[in-house]
Parts: structure tokens; C-alpha cells; sequence
């Protein structure tokens, strides 16, 4: 793959509507990646927009995710300590108040150990922080403004990273880089 831009070896993609990464989400499990093992990366008015807080009846794993996410960034602040102290707490999903941006995932830890500096960069910033590069950063950063989902994970082989850039293409991922 000639997209090979991360040396830490972290597929990433963004994907428009939430069917589309619904479908990437559910496959990833279906392979046996773990919750835990995959990046969800979007606005808190993406968020709203895709898992909008009254849409129990249409509850999903990926929903689920975001709202963990939502649901950190009452209890976390303004302060690096707090996010650092919540990740610990939570686990992998953290909001981070002022960019408005919701992170579930290995992420999330990455974000909290950047330091300020990741945070004070705004969302270019802190998805530097998390170890995109800042090329692909920048493409991310314009569309999760506009509402779209990145999706982030580490493949296992390299035949799950060829079945996933054909597997993310076939659902309408975009900027799809390993």
C-alpha cells in the first residue's frame, strides 16, 4: 500500500454518514478487533447530529462509543490533569472541552499523554498529538468539522489491512491512509 504514511501502523479513514461507519465498525468487530482496539474521532455536534441523545430506539455499538465519549466530557474539564485523570478512569473515551471534539479509543490515552502542547494546538493539534500526521491531520480536521466520523486502527496483519482498505472503500470511507 503505498498510503503507508503512520510508522505506528495505524489504519485510518473518515467516513460521511453513520451507515458507512456503522458498516466499517461492525466489520472491524466481526474480525475480532475489540471496542477498545478502534479510534472513533468526531465533533460533539457530529456526534449529536449521528447519535443524537434521543435516539434510544436506534441505540448501536458505535453510538454507544460516541456516547461514552459524551458522557466523560461533563466529568473531565478544561484542565490536562483532569483528561489524564479521566482516561484513567473511564478508560479509552474522553471529551475534550473547548475543541469540541469527542475521542474513543487507544487515542484517547495518546491525547491525555501529549501533553498541553497536543491541546493547545487545537484539533490539528491534538490529532497531531495522537500521532497522525499532520498531512492527514488537516484533511481530518476539515471534515470532522463538518460532521464526518474518522475510524482508527492498528490491523494485526497485513492481510487485514488490505481487506480493510478494500472493506472501507466499498462502505464510502475517504482519505483511507496506512
Amino acid at each position: 500500500m503505498d498510503n503507508r504514511t503512520n510508522n505506528a501502523g495505524m489504519m485510518t479513514a473518515m467516513f460521511r454518514d453513520r451507515d458507512s461507519a456503522e458498516r466499517a465498525f461492525n466489520e472491524l468487530r466481526a474480525r475480532g478487533y475489540d471496542k477498545d482496539d478502534i479510534n472513533v474521532v468526531m465533533s460533539d455536534e457530529g456526534r449529536k447530529r449521528h447519535f443524537g441523545d434521543d435516539d434510544k430506539e436506534h441505540t448501536t455499538e458505535l453510538g454507544n462509543k460516541s456516547l461514552e465519549g459524551a458522557g466523560a466530557g461533563s466529568a473531565i474539564g478544561g484542565t490536562l490533569g483532569a483528561i489524564v485523570g479521566a482516561v484513567a478512569a473511564i478508560g479509552t473515551s474522553v471529551a475534550i472541552p473547548g475543541l469540541g471534539l469527542i475521542v474513543a479509543g487507544p487515542l484517547a490515552a495518546g491525547l491525555a499523554g501529549a501533553g498541553a502542547g497536543g491541546l493547545t494546538g487545537g484539533l490539528i493539534g491534538a490529532l497531531i498529538g495522537a500521532g497522525i500526521p499532520e498531512e492527514r491531520a488537516k484533511v481530518y480536521e476539515s471534515g470532522i468539522k463538518e460532521g464526518n466520523i474518522v475510524l482508527g486502527f492498528s490491523p494485526r496483519t497485513p492481510e487485514d489491512a488490505r481487506y480493510f482498505e478494500q472493506h472501507f472503500q466499498s462502505n464510502r470511507g475517504e482519505h483511507i491512509y496506512y
